[in-house]
């Protein structure tokens, strides 16, 4: 048996995110249409508070046509006590199958793949639900997430200016990511979350943060939210008047309704009613449900993650690896 092993280094150029995002795009619509299978992800809840989390996949098609999909798992372990540990917060693992086989075809450093991914699950809603005139975005979050999300926004939307607030780090992200690729070099860092939305035509949060980084009173009408930091039921990145005031749309209303704590925690305390934060990215990208109605309407996409977005990556890095002759052959 052989198996093909790709580093972070492969995956980055195995996987650019104009076509991360395409893949994702599709993915969302098969999973929606209830053409993919990702399971709930298994929660391994260690001690203080750190888990590890298992994510089977499998859709039928990654680009769209009848190319065999892509089957496989994901390992992702979140430990907090990482970064004091000069250790990263997130491991990863990407066990790639053959659809028609069921044999392994690919081990993939997962970390950047869950990055990449992310990001461009946040490219696919900006791009269905931003304004099409969105020129600047509001940053909350420092670390590898945050770039891969201003990434994905700045491929999809022409992004003049970008400010970001963070308790650590924001400079370090400014000076790094300023003109880099679509980027613009119009990138600042904020003393305020308030000052960091003024004027933001999207907004885009990832943290570990368990409460709210910033006050949904505070956004201006018009604006495109995307959070991607919270995925358990206790964690509320974005508080309940964001919730409220916004028309929202979700991954997955199985994986949002069991994990995403800025829905629960508003649904819990009535200040929502289910059907406000139900419809799904897929169905608004197939037509079934809207998305924007007005400029001036406030979109608010939240997302825990959802293994499809792992199959599309997973499989453009298989097929794109291959044909760059990346990552390294072994025999087991």
């Amino acid at each position: 048996m052989e198996l093909r092993l790709f580093s972070a280094d492969d995956v980055d150029r195995a996987l650019p995110m104009e076509q991360a995002i395409a893949a994702v795009r599709v993915a969302y619509v098969q999973l929606s249409a209830g053409r993919a299978q990702a399971a709930l992800r298994a929660h391994l809840d260690i001690a203080g508070g750190d888990s590890t989390l298992v994510m089977p996949f499998y859709v039928p098609a990654v680009s769209g046509a009848d190319d065999g999909g892509a089957l496989g798992l994901k390992v992702v372990s979140v430990f907090s006590s990482n970064p004091p540990r000069g250790l990263p917060l997130i491991h990863a693992l990407v066990l790639a199958l053959d659809g028609a086989t069921g044999a392994p075809l690919a081990l993939i450093e997962g970390s950047s793949l869950t990055a990449i991914r992310t990001g461009a699950a946040s490219g696919v809603a900006t791009d269905a639900l931003a304004r099409p005139d969105a020129r600047s975005v509001a940053l909350f979050g420092s670390g590898v997430q945050a770039r891969r999300q201003l990434e994905a926004v700045c491929t999809v939307r022409a992004i003049e200016r970008v400010r970001v607030y963070s308790l650590v780090g924001a400079e370090a992200l400014a000076a790094e990511m300023a003109g880099h690729g679509p980027i613009p070099a119009d990138i600042s860092v904020t003393g305020s979350p308030r000052e960091a939305l003024a004027g933001a035509d999207i907004v885009c949060t990832a943290t570990t943060s368990r409460t709210p980084v910033f006050a949904g009173g505070d956004l201006e009408l018009g604006t495109h939210v995307n959070a991607i930091g919270s995925f358990t039921p206790e964690m509320q990145e974005i508080d309940a008047e964001t919730v409220r005031r916004a028309r929202v749309v979700i991954d997955s209303r199985a994986a949002a309704l069991a994990e995403a704590g800025d829905l629960i925690i508003p649904l819990r305390d009535g200040v929502v009613a289910l059907d406000h934060v139900s419809d799904e990215i897929g169905e608004v990208l197939a037509g079934q449900r809207p998305g924007r109605t007005s400029a001036a309407q406030i979109t608010f996409f939240k997302s825990v993650g959802v293994a499809v977005q792992d199959a599309a990556a997973a499989g453009l890095v298989v097929r794109n690896g291959a044909a760059l002759n990346l990552g390294r052959v072994v025999t087991l």
